[in-house]
């Protein structure tokens, strides 16, 4: 009798145990990782990275140098007015994929003149809707050629961007647009975007003019806006149209600027005008952030015709924000060719990514009545001579 009673209670105590074990387990699994202190979401993943951190990924590239030849084909493409849809169509997905994709537009675009060349642009506004179109978000329009039309024209450009709702920078119409600091919100993380320009080939706005057209020299000014960007947004994004052209290295003049602007706060420094690319490297800062600087960017498309011209480059990178602190860094910084391709005599300009770029295409590019060593090889050894290759995808 004791025997079979122990029997009896052994099996009480493995079914309590058994029981216990289960609670426990089916409690367990809706407990918070130790580790992110999140609980699982309905798929048994955390929500950890959306809730602690912010991401927002950017792509850059250089001057949108548009000359009479890129938009002639344009027009001879359009039953009347422009289309630059075959120009741009084999870069269009790398400008779309980002969250922010930032141009330098070199030539004006005003809707009170006419269609213009070298050496005074001013190109069809068809060209500002297809960079729209095929996904840009911010411009920088202090260039070397922003007064071409006068300040009219200038007036007339900043108007074409601000009927499409699009961030502008380095140009603003009077003291009062200017105080606006251009800014987006993505993904949680305030950008703000500032620009200027080294030259503006001789050419001056009237003294009694409204309009603002922020120069380099200016230096009170940019380190006035870059202390006032740092304080609203989360990232400060400048774009400077500076330095020598044709030249891979960039002048003691840029990089004396560079430190400056980045002591004043600038997060990341997107140069262009030199129509080649220039090295890519970080300016350590004495409160411990680290500037991104791209000296220059090269051409996005151009009807130039020497080989180091053809190689542009895109930057990408992304800003990640830790939302418990508020600081940001940057990661993933990347920088990779863009080549502006076109046959015999300048026909059928187009833009392609150099990852995709052939040797077949190469061979025929009409770059070569110049540049008779062109090449597939001959881009990728500008590209391996200029950009560190950290940086190198």
């Amino acid at each position: 009798m004791k025997k079979r009673m122990s029997i009896f209670l052994a099996v009480i105590i493995v079914i309590d145990i058994i029981a216990l074990g289960v609670i426990f387990l089916s409690k367990d699994s809706s407990r918070p990782d130790i580790s992110t202190g999140v609980a699982p979401n309905s798929d048994g993943e955390t929500t950890q990275q959306a809730e602690l951190f912010s991401r927002v990924t950017f792509a850059a590239v250089g001057d949108n140098l548009i000359h009479d030849t890129v938009y002639e084909q344009a027009a001879a493409r359009s039953s009347g007015g422009y289309d630059f849809t075959d120009a741009y169509e084999r870069i269009a997905d790398y400008i779309a994929e980002p969250d922010v994709a930032i141009l330098n537009q070199e030539t004006i675009i005003s809707t009170e003149h006419n269609v213009s060349s070298y050496p005074m642009f001013n190109s069809p506004v068809e060209v500002g809707e297809e960079m729209l179109e095929i996904g840009f978000d911010v411009f920088n329009i202090a260039t070397n050629h922003s007064l071409d039309c006068g300040e009219k024209g200038l007036v007339s450009a900043i108007n074409f961007w601000k009927s499409k709702n699009a961030l502008t920078c380095g140009a603003y119409l009077n003291a009062d647009d200017m105080s606006n600091i251009p800014m987006n919100e993505v993904n949680g993380v305030k950008i703000a975007y500032l620009g200027f320009t080294d030259s503006a080939n001789g050419l001056s706005l009237p003294a009694d003019s409204e309009v603002i057209l922020v120069r380099a020299a200016d230096e009170s000014l940019l380190q006035q806006r870059i202390i006032k960007a740092r304080e609203i947004a989360d990232v400060v994004i400048v774009s400077a149209h500076w330095g020598n052209e044709y030249t891979h290295e960039p002048t003691d003049a840029q990089r004396e600027l560079a430190e400056k602007l980045a002591m004043w706060g600038a997060d990341v420094i997107i140069g262009t005008h030199p129509h080649v690319i220039q090295p890519v490297e970080y300016i350590a800062n004495r409160d411990g952030r680290k500037t991104l600087v791209a000296y220059s960017l090269g051409n996005f498309i151009s009807a130039q015709n020497r080989g180091p011209r053809m190689l542009g480059g895109m930057l990408n990178f992304e800003v990640v924000k830790n939302n418990t602190t508020g600081e940001t860094a940057l990661e993933n910084v990347k920088f990779s060719g863009v080549v502006t391709h076109f046959g015999y005599g300048c026909s059928n300009i187009r833009v392609y990514p150099l990852d995709s770029y052939t040797e077949e295409l190469a061979s025929k590019h009409g770059v070569l009545s110049k540049t008779s060593d062109f090449s597939l090889q001959y881009l990728h050894d500008i590209l391996n001579d200029v950009i560190d290759k950290q940086f190198l995808k």
